[in-house]
């Protein structure tokens, strides 16, 4: 961790913390320290829901941290400061205002004289290549038009620091592949007026792309699992065996990290409750299928797989953690590998896979046993969804509890384990 006086911004032992429904504090950030230097694009990678967003707007003086300390330019940071800037994954823009007037606006608490405001908007405009469109307002514009307007917003602001949170997200693969090689070239070449970048994404290849240095964040909580430096000459080419390793490198990581965060959610509340994932039973079924026919024949790195089928890490990995979770595959060492019953699921008929993931769903998911356990000892009365919602609450945020009730909702749907009734929010037994 690079961590000296040249630091645009450091984060020291820095911890957030947000109250449960009990009252008690869920760790979301726990110690994390790293600093930005003049000149570096730092990256932070993590699954969805790891911090990363959170920590940029601590980075930001945006939200006060829970403990530690944040220090930009060597004094500490309580509230957003001149020197920083943030892009943001949605637009962000005033509707009602014209190109020209949106970047100005990024201008007003800086307190400048009209005609200099005007001048650093034009010429920030100009940069990111949106002249000629000064008097045209959002909805005349396309997506990759409307994130120029906001990067040409915030370099306007001449800043030291440049936050970005998964700036090329919202885009379509080329708007934003064409938005992220006109924002290297100007970095390359010295002409952005910004000193350093911190730059939040789930995109692993976008990262190794882009990134002087790459933070890689564990989950639950949020930890720093690696940092790797990015040495590689620009511009980068991904087809480089250089270039594949950083990435094989980082997702082995993540998945190192994953496997340890499941292991350990298994100890609380004898596992009932452990984070499930988003992961459909489909997208489950076709990644086995998918996995057991050539060229994979039941074994793939989690690279290749997110090349071939066009998926980011927030797409691939609940897929692939819900498969190691019900023990149709194993997740290890940034690679998915279909075990005995995951090759059984893939010659089964719709009956006999039925019949298997209900085996594995008792077996595994300890929440499915755990809610049809309940609804045995009640009988006919079945059970509200607001009770497993409240234990779940115990342990887990608001967030993570209902993504993790939806899917043990949706799996044991399938398995036919129970019955559920959205409209009164409840369980039933099969056959009540």
């Amino acid at each position: 961790m690079a961590d000296d006086q040249s630091a645009i911004i450091d984060l020291r032992k820095v911890c957030m913390a947000f109250p449960k429904r009990s009252g008690e504090p869920l760790l979301v950030l726990d110690n994390i320290n790293v600093s930005i230097q003049a000149g570096e694009i730092l990256g932070l990678l993590g699954r969805s829901g790891s911090g990363k967003s959170t920590l940029l707007r601590i980075a930001g003086g945006l939200i006060r941290p829970t403990s530690g300390e944040v220090r930009y330019r060597g004094a500490p940071l309580t509230e957003p400061a001149e020197g920083i800037a943030i892009v943001f994954q949605t637009f962000a823009l005033f509707p009602w205002l014209t190109v020209l007037e949106n970047v100005e606006a990024g201008l007003d608490a800086l307190g400048l004289p009209r005609a200099e405001a005007r001048q650093r908007a034009e010429d920030a405009i100009d940069l990111i290549g949106l002249d000629g469109f000064q008097s045209a307002y959002p909805r005349e514009l396309s997506g990759g038009m409307r994130q120029r307007v906001g990067f040409a917003r915030a370099t306007a602001t001449r800043p030291d620091l440049l936050l970005m949170d998964e700036p090329f997200s919202a885009l379509d693969i080329l708007t934003s592949e064409t938005l992220r090689t006109d924002f290297l070239d100007l970095w390359v070449e010295h002409q952005l007026p910004t000193k350093s970048v911190l730059m939040v994404t789930h995109n692993i290849e976008e990262a190794v792309l882009m990134c002087d240095r790459l933070v890689v964040l564990s989950t639950n909580p949020a930890r720093i699992a690696a940092e790797i430096p990015v040495t590689l000459p620009r511009p980068r080419n991904r087809l480089d065996d250089e270039f594949g390793d950083i990435v094989d490198h980082v997702y082995s990581v993540l998945t190192a990290r994953a496997i340890a965060s499941l292991g350990a959610s298994k100890q609380t509340h004898n596992g009932a409750a452990q984070p499930l994932p988003r992961a459909s039973v489909n997208r489950m079924s076709g990644l086995i299928e998918i996995l057991a026919a050539a060229p994979y024949s039941g074994h793939a790195d989690l690279d290749t797989l997110a090349s071939s089928l066009t998926l980011e890490i927030n797409d691939l990995f609940p897929i692939a953690e819900g498969l190691h979770i019900l023990e149709f595959a194993e997740l290890k060492d940034g690679a998915l590998k279909l075990t005995t019953a995951g090759q059984v699921f893939a010659r089964s008929n719709t009956d006999d896979r039925k019949r298997l993931f209900k085996e594995h769903l008792l077996r595994f998911v300890p929440l499915a046993a755990h809610i049809c356990r309940i609804l045995h000892e009640r009988e006919a009365r079945g059970a509200p969804r607001m009770r497993f919602e409240m234990e779940l609450e115990d342990h887990l945020s608001h967030l993570d509890a209902e993504r993790t009730l939806r899917a043990a909702t949706a799996w044991g749907r399938y398995a036919e384990l129970f019955v559920y009734d959205d409209k009164a929010r409840a369980f039933s037994p099969i056959g009540t």
